[in-house]
């Protein structure tokens, strides 16, 4: 099961940089999502992202941006040097977001852009100033990384570029992956099974059960659960409905199971966690 990304409990309320090096065929040992928006930058090689029913292959000068509370998994292509950035939207000044194409929309769905050659030197070197300014953590790390922050959109809004659509080169030819994804997200409210979700991708079931797991890092059961689990917990905030309608909206027949599957997804019965938003 996807889990939320440790660094969204420890750093809840700040700005966090990451870089590392992967080699080829490394994978994430778990799928995920968290409460932060996600820069995930290439700096050399390549890398596959399954993000929300979709997969891409990103290289050198590519960023992609990965809204709160969306699943994703990374595979490696090749071996790669990549930067991480988590924050949200507060951290961002109003000014900076409207250089940025959509402005406010910018944030609400998964993008990419991509840094020029010439320029690519000068963002890793950005990057990794906001890496080593996490490290410090001292009176001013906050300050500064927030400041560092804003002059990265502000570089980015006048060196990058941001197609209107993903370029259709980045999308993988994983066709029935995604296919049997779009399936259980158009479907999840209905008691659909492997075999129903094999056919509208044109797989055998144990053939897409092994294709799935090794392209989005997660079974198909595992999937079809936290696509349903995700709109349970966004239907406890958003609604007044009891838990148990919602449940059985969002594709279990089974309360109680519901309610046990819902405390080891987010720690907290679905009560407790309608209290919490």
């Amino acid at each position: 099961m996807g889990e939320r990304h440790a660094n969204s409990r420890v750093r809840k309320d700040g700005i966090f940089a990451n870089t590392a090096v992967r080699d080829a065929g490394f994978v994430m040992p778990h799928p995920h999502c968290h409460e932060f928006i996600e820069i995930f930058y290439v700096e050399s090689g390549s890398c596959r992202v399954f993000i929300a029913n979709s997969m891409y292959d990103i290289r050198e000068g590519d960023f992609i941006l990965i809204p709160p509370d969306v699943f994703h998994y990374t595979r490696y292509l090749s071996n790669c040097r990549r930067d991480t950035l988590y924050f949200q939207r507060k951290d961002l000044t109003q000014p900076v977001v409207d250089l940025l194409p959509g402005q406010e929309a910018f944030f609400a769905s998964t993008r990419i852009f991509q840094a020029p050659e010439a320029f690519r030197p000068r963002m890793a070197e950005h990057l990794q100033r906001m890496v080593a300014e996490g490290r410090i953590q001292d009176s001013r790390s906050g300050l500064m990384l927030h400041a560092l922050l804003q002059e990265l959109f502000l570089l980015s809004s006048r060196e990058c570029f941001f197609p209107g659509d993903i370029p259709s080169e980045i999308h993988t030819t994983d066709r029935q992956i995604v296919q049997a994804a779009q399936y259980i997200t158009e479907h999840y409210m209905d008691p659909i099974t492997a075999v129903d979700i094999a056919g509208a991708a044109g797989y055998s079931p144990n053939y897409l059960s092994r294709k799935f797991r090794s392209s989005a890092g997660i079974g198909i059961h595992e999937y079809l659960m936290f696509t349903r689990l995700q709109h349970a917990a966004h239907e406890l905030v958003s609604t007044t409905d009891t838990v148990t309608d919602i449940a059985l909206r969002c594709g279990f027949s089974d309360s109680n199971y519901f309610k046990d599957a819902f405390k080891k997804r987010y720690g907290v019965t679905p009560r407790a966690y309608r209290k919490q938003g």
